[in-house]
């Protein structure tokens, strides 16, 4: 089976070409600023995007025709189950206007089902992140009016389970582990025999993060809001884009940290330790949603490659279970192998 992976970002597209489980292509397609702010909308990119594509995959001689399925990145969709789903053309109009609001993982869906109709192939999406496998105890908050939601990077945090349920002979449905994505933003989950049961928010919960504030004083945080200091786009921005590291260090790349902490900076050490602190904190919180059973708790994402950041984090957890570290993002190969499963009969493709 050939399959062609697509992964858009705000300024760039990823695209892979996976043979079975083989990846015999992973390119990075870079979009000028130029070209892609003479678009009012993010879903307006999608022919643009299209025939840059195209034009790549002619490229490196590979033909639409040629392949038995395409896959894109999910979008900002409605809570649903983890899974593998056939973009149709209802689940194109949603992307177009999706719940959660406009973001580029939306044309991932739209790029995969116009180039599958070109050439009469299925397409299909991946754990989105708005999936949402939480255990109803688990949505309660605290306030009626403000229920937990689920937004994660459940796409990589699935793909890592099943990779070390692999190691471990075993299959996702069958183990319950804890898992860490860890990048611009940090998620922590339960994942209890292939469900993912419950997960701190992306934007609102957690561990803060190189640039997001995670969970903050409540009170302290809504007198802030209401002091007349900062209007409610800077409170936002501040507590998504400039929050965390950033905030505190003025820089939101952890090398620059582990730099300035090797040339003495108590303050720059502090700071990052108490980042990995806090993570720790939420896989311990985790283990209680597992009631103690945990095969393995997993690192992930791009900080995970950090020596300092995985070793802390470990530190503090390492009686809870076995720790696995999966450094980086699987997500090329998750989308490909979602699509791989649903075409060699593994798994039934869902319906949005």
């Amino acid at each position: 089976m050939q399959i062609l992976a697509i992964n858009p970002g705000s300024t760039s597209t990823k695209i892979a070409v996976f043979k079975n489980k083989d990846c015999l292509l992973k390119e990075t397609i870079e979009h000028p600023s130029s070209e892609i702010n003479t678009f009012s909308n993010v879903v307006d990119q999608y022919q643009y995007r299209l025939d840059v594509i195209i034009t790549k995959l002619k490229d490196k001689e590979y033909k639409p025709e040629q392949f038995d399925a395409v896959v894109g990145r999910g979008g900002l969709l409605k809570p649903l189950i983890g899974g593998t789903y056939t973009v149709d053309k209802n689940l194109v109009e949603e992307l177009k206007d999706p719940p959660g609001g406009e973001h580029a993982s939306n044309l991932g869906g739209i790029l995969a089902y116009k180039l599958g109709q070109k050439v009469g192939i299925p397409a299909y999406i991946v754990d989105p992140v708005s999936v949402d496998e939480m255990d109803e105890v688990a949505r309660i908050s605290g306030h009626p009016e403000l229920p937990r939601v689920s937004l994660s990077h459940a796409l990589n945090k699935k793909a890592v389970c099943r990779k070390a349920a692999n190691s471990l002979n075993k299959n996702y449905n069958e183990v319950n582990f804890i898992t860490a994505h860890m990048g611009s933003g940090i998620t922590v989950g339960a994942h209890r025999q292939g469900k993912l049961i419950d997960v701190t928010n992306a934007l609102n919960e957690g561990a803060f993060t190189p640039e997001r504030c995670g969970g903050l004083p409540i009170y302290q945080l809504v007198k802030l809001c209401y002091s007349g200091k900062y209007t409610e786009k800077e409170m936002l921005t501040g507590i998504i884009k400039r929050g965390g590291l950033y905030a505190y260090l003025g820089t939101k790349d952890v090398r620059k940290v582990e730099e300035r902490i090797n040339k003495g900076d108590k303050e720059a050490e502090l700071v990052l330790k108490a980042m990995c602190y806090q993570v720790a904190k939420e896989i311990g919180s985790m283990s209680t949603a597992l009631y103690g059973k945990v095969d393995r708790i997993i690192l992930t994402g791009g900080l995970a490659y950090s020596k300092f950041v995985s070793d802390e984090i470990i530190s503090h957890v390492s009686f809870i279970a076995p720790i696995i570290v999966i450094p980086g993002e699987q997500e090329m190969e998750s989308l490909a192998m979602g699509a791989l499963r649903v075409l060699n009969g593994e798994e039934k493709a869902l319906t949005y």
